[in-house]
């Protein structure tokens, strides 16, 4: 029995809507079709087939999902540049369509089938767990049946405000809440030598968890992406930061491959599918934390107080860690 989704502490979008939280789930085991159909026997709707390992499941009450092996090798590439009615256009379509659907039969077990969902209001995703639980019956792998599985759950929890006084707190308690985060889910040790999910930096901890610092949005933004020119962040900011400025220049947010959304993309989850306690609603509750510190003043510039005496002076083992990939100075 899941327990059910906790209520968070600002529970309406900046529409007075309640929040919603987009949620991707990485497994191996099941073909994405397969997937397809459990998703299709809980919640309705109807199955398009973009490729052999593409698929939507469209018109849910939610909205669409996504369901594919998660790998730009194994789906068809569109042949834009030549002519509609080319033969050799059309050979090479089915040549490439025959290589790429033989290639997704060989990697599937090694790269994930993954899901994205359409956003979903925070206390209907107990709704979700149905669906890991259905994932599991049928012997979806997670992140610790192998070595090779690097698989994870990213949350995409919109926000209850886009200014920048909002943006601050929030990334504030989760830089502060971070540590504690990690140590909870057990991170797994592939992901953790993957780049997917690094944590920030102690230098722009410091910065940011400084009580002076007071930026305006685009400064905000700019100090980010200055100091984290990457989407491989455990709370990755760039699909905010593109819907909040999509004209801004920087080749991250211009590139095509930030998809511009009023969420944060939380991506340090592991999917826990061995756990049948485990699912969306127990990493939802988890979030929350972070949400709580942010949204209590008091207890947040305390422990910003207390980040910077402990971390502002240079200690004898700090150049040894700037020695060190992936460990947070």
């Amino acid at each position: 029995m899941h327990r059910p989704a906790q209520p968070p502490p600002e529970t309406l979008n900046p529409e007075g809507q309640p929040r919603k939280v987009g949620v991707e789930l990485e497994f191996a085991g099941l073909l994405p079709l397969d997937t397809a159909r459990l998703a299709q026997s809980l919640f309705g709707g109807r199955l398009e087939h973009l490729s052999a390992h593409r698929i939507k499941l469209k018109d849910t009450k939610w909205g669409d999902f996504g369901i594919e092996l998660d790998s730009q090798y194994v789906h068809p590439e569109s042949n834009a540049n030549e002519p509609e009615d080319s033969d050799w256009r059309r050979l090479k379509h089915d040549l490439d369509k025959a290589y790429r659907e033989l290639l997704g039969d060989v990697v599937t077990g090694v790269v994930p089938t993954e899901i994205v969902c359409p956003p979903i209001p925070w206390d209907q995703l107990g709704e979700l767990d149905r669906l890991i639980d259905e994932l599991r019956h049928h012997g979806a792998k997670g992140t610790d049946a192998s070595l090779l599985y690097g698989f994870g759950l990213h949350l995409n929890p919109e926000l209850p405000a886009l200014d920048e006084a909002t943006i601050l707190r929030y990334l504030r308690a989760w830089l502060l809440s971070a540590d504690w985060i990690r140590e909870q889910i057990r991170v797994d040790i592939t992901r953790e030598f993957l780049p997917h999910a690094n944590p920030f930096h102690q230098k722009y901890c410091l910065k940011v968890c400084d009580e002076h610092y007071a930026p305006d949005l685009d400064s905000l933004i700019d100090d980010y992406l200055a100091d984290n020119a990457t989407r491989n962040r455990d709370l990755d900011l760039l699909p905010l930061f593109a819907w909040l400025r999509p004209n801004h220049p920087h080749p991250l947010l211009q590139g095509g491959l930030v998809q511009a959304r009023p969420t944060f993309h939380y991506r340090l989850p592991n999917a826990q599918l061995s756990d049948p306690e485990w699912g969306v609603v127990s990493e939802w509750n988890r979030w929350l934390e972070v949400e709580w510190l942010a949204c209590t003043p008091d207890t947040l510039a305390e422990r910003m107080a207390e980040y910077h005496a402990r971390h502002a002076q240079p200690r004898w083992w700090q150049p040894l860690l700037n020695l060190m990939p992936g460990v947070r100075r």
